[in-house]
């Protein structure tokens, strides 16, 4: 399979504001844009999210890679989610492709094809038994707003 260069369906730590932003797509990306995932599941992880299939929405962003900064993104993607190659046994996640929509919810675009990372087979039979679903399939909106914080 060749890697089309897709753009990325970010869900969790990725989005901006998140912790691994910053580290990851800074000056990486030519585009973000809010969009949602049809088709798909969101639960709590160790800190970070998992998708997977589902009778359910994400909801996250759309990105797309700097004109030259493509390959270097998957790669960092690919390390940062565990991915090894399609169906590894060792995968956190796997990349697949798949339809999200840009925009936001009471004005979607068009579909486009994306590459996300899903919950690779073990981790999504160990959610579907006794994972917690993340509420609306939004990874920001289950903290509090920031708390200020007093001197």
């Amino acid at each position: 399979m060749t890697d089309a260069p897709l753009p990325f369906f970010v869900y969790g730590t990725l989005l901006p504001g998140e912790p691994n932003h910053d580290r990851f797509l800074r000056g990486r990306t030519r585009a973000e844009r809010p969009a949602v995932l049809p088709g798909a599941l969101l639960y709590e992880g160790p800190g970070y999210p998992y998708a997977i299939e589902g009778h359910g929405t994400v909801r996250g962003a759309l990105v797309t890679a700097a004109p030259g900064a493509y390959a270097e993104l998957l790669g960092l993607l690919d390390a940062l989610e565990q991915y090894l190659g399609p169906e590894h046994p060792r995968n956190l996640y796997e990349r697949v492709a798949r339809r999200a929509v840009p925009g936001p919810p009471e004005a979607p675009g068009e579909p486009v094809r994306a590459w996300v990372y899903l919950a690779a087979a073990a981790v999504t039979r160990s959610l579907r038994t006794g994972g917690t679903p993340v509420p609306g399939g939004d990874w920001l909106s289950r903290r509090p707003p920031h708390a200020r914080r007093t001197p």
